[in-house]
C-alpha cells in the first residue's frame, strides 16, 4: 500500500467527499481492522475543522457471533440509546456529518439462517429510519467509501497469495478513485463537472420514461414519478454544503414512480444482500410491482428481500451508468455494491430519495408517496446493465430520445 496514496484517499473522502465543515461532529463509521486508514480520516476531519470526530468500530465476526448465538427476539431488541447516540449529533445546533467506510467480506454471514438475518436486519433499518433520513434526504453531508480487507480482497483476486491479494485491491481502488494521478481533486473536479452535465441534460428534456433493453433479455420500461429530477456527481445538503455522497460514483440516478415499471429484467452482476451473495437473478414487473422473479443462486434469500416488507418488491431508484466507466473497464468483479453499482446501470429495490423529487426534502412521506416515490425499509441496489444495453427515452411531449447506445451515453 503507497503512504502517501491513502493520505491522499482519506484527505478527499473527507475534506471533498464528506466536505466537513468548522465546528461540526464527524461521525465515522469504520471495520476495526482499519485504524490506520480511520486515524488518518480523524486527523483530515480536525484538520477541517470538526469539532469532534466520533469512531464507531464496526467488526463482522463480532456481527457474525451475534446472528449465530442470540435469539431473534434479543437481536430485534433494540435500545434508545442506539438511535439517539446518531439523533444527539444530527440535532446539535453545529450539525453533523458522517462518513461509512466499508471493507466487508461478502460473504461474512454466509452458511446462517438467511431468514432470520433478513428479519433482524429489517428491524434495525425501520429502528434506524430518523437517522437514516439524515442522509436519505441530503440533511446533512455523508459519503461512503471502501478500503480492503483479507477476505474482501481473496474473494476478488482468489488466485494471488492474500498479501498480494490485498496490495492489488488498494492499487485498483487507488485507480478507480481517482487517487493514483496524485490529483484526487483536480480530477474529482473535471468528472463531477462532465456527470453534472449529463444530468443537466437529462432533466432539460423532460423524460416521462425511460427504457432499457440488451439482448439478455431485458425489456423495461420505468416510468418517472411526478416532479422526478435527475441527481449525479454531487449533492447539497441542507446546510448549503456541496458533498459527494459515494466514492467513486460514476451515476446519474432518478425516481422511478412506483406503480409505472413494466417488463422483464436480468442481473449482470452477482450482489451482496445481509452478507451473502444472489447471482444470476431475474425480475418481470408489471404495474411497479415485481410479479415473478429468480435467482440461480440464493433464490430463497432474493425472495426473502423482495417480501421485506411491503414495497420492497417494488424500485426506487434508476441508475444510469455507462460501460466506459473505470470500474468497469478495470474488468474486475468487486463484489461491493459501493463499486459494482458504479460499473453498471442498476436499479434499488425498495426506497426511493427524496433529493430525485423537486423539494422533495421538505414533503412529508404522504406526500412523496402521492408523487409516486416508493417506501420501504430496504434499498438495495441491483446491476442491470450489458455491454449492449440501449437506453430510450420518452418525453412528455412524445418524443424519443436516443440515452444509451451500445452501453455508454449517447451525447
Amino acid at each position: 500500500m503507497n503512504s502517501t496514496h491513502l493520505q491522499l484517499y482519506a484527505d478527499f473522502i473527507v475534506k471533498v467527499g464528506v466536505n466537513v465543515q468548522p465546528r461540526q461532529n464527524f461521525i465515522i463509521r469504520c471495520p476495526v481492522t482499519m485504524p490506520e486508514f480511520a486515524h488518518a480520516c480523524v486527523r483530515a476531519g480536525y484538520e477541517a475543522g470538526a469539532k469532534r470526530v466520533l469512531v464507531r468500530w464496526e467488526d463482522e465476526q463480532l456481527t457474525r457471533l451475534s446472528y449465530a448465538c442470540q435469539d431473534e427476539d434479543t437481536l430485534c431488541d433494540l435500545k434508545d440509546w442506539q438511535l439517539r447516540s446518531y439523533l444527539d449529533y444530527a440535532e446539535d445546533p453545529d450539525g453533523c456529518c458522517t462518513l461509512a467506510i466499508h471493507a466487508e467480506d461478502p460473504e461474512a454471514l454466509a452458511g446462517l439462517d438467511g431468514g432470520k438475518i433478513a428479519r433482524v436486519s429489517l428491524a434495525n433499518r425501520k429502528f434506524m429510519k430518523p437517522w437514516q433520513e439524515y442522509t436519505m434526504a441530503d440533511r446533512i453531508q455523508w459519503c461512503v467509501a471502501a478500503v480492503p480487507t483479507a477476505a474482501w480482497a481473496a474473494k476478488v483476486f482468489p488466485d494471488v497469495p492474500v498479501g498480494e491479494a490485498v496490495e492489488k485491491l488498494w492499487a485498483l481502488i487507488f485507480k478507480v478513485c481517482r487517487v493514483e494521478g496524485g490529483d484526487p481533486v483536480g480530477e474529482w473536479k473535471a468528472h463531477v463537472a462532465k456527470t453534472a452535465a449529463r444530468r443537466d441534460r437529462l432533466n432539460a428534456l423532460g423524460l416521462d420514461r425511460v427504457r432499457f433493453q440488451s439482448a439478455n433479455g431485458t425489456d423495461l420500461t420505468v416510468g418517472l414519478a411526478e416532479d422526478a429530477v435527475w441527481e449525479g456527481a454531487c449533492a447539497t445538503a441542507e446546510n448549503g454544503t456541496v458533498f459527494i455522497a459515494n466514492v467513486p460514483t460514476e451515476e446519474v440516478f432518478c425516481a422511478p414512480h412506483r406503480l409505472r415499471v413494466d417488463g422483464v429484467v436480468y442481473g449482470t452482476r452477482p450482489y451482496v444482500y445481509n452478507g451473502q451473495l444472489i447471482e444470476g437473478w431475474h425480475a418481470r414487473f408489471k404495474a411497479g410491482k415485481v410479479v415473478a422473479h429468480g435467482a440461480k443462486k440464493n433464490d430463497d434469500l432474493f425472495e426473502k428481500l423482495l417480501t421485506a416488507d411491503e414495497d420492497a418488491c417494488r424500485i426506487g431508484e434508476v441508475a444510469l451508468v455507462p460501460a466506459q466507466s473505470p470500474i468497469n473497464q478495470s474488468g474486475v468483479l468487486f463484489y461491493n455494491t459501493l463499486f459494482d453499482e458504479n460499473a453498471a446501470c442498476h436499479i434499488a429495490f425498495g426506497a426511493g430519495y427524496p433529493m430525485n423529487i423537486r423539494g422533495g426534502a421538505a414533503l412529508t412521506r404522504a406526500q412523496l408517496l402521492e408523487k409516486g416515490l416508493n417506501d420501504s425499509a430496504v434499498h438495495e441496489d441491483v446491476m442491470i446493465g450489458a455491454p449492449d444495453t440501449a437506453i430510450t427515452g420518452y418525453t412528455k411531449d412524445g418524443r424519443a430520445v436516443p440515452v444509451f447506445q451500445n452501453g455508454n451515453w449517447a451525447f
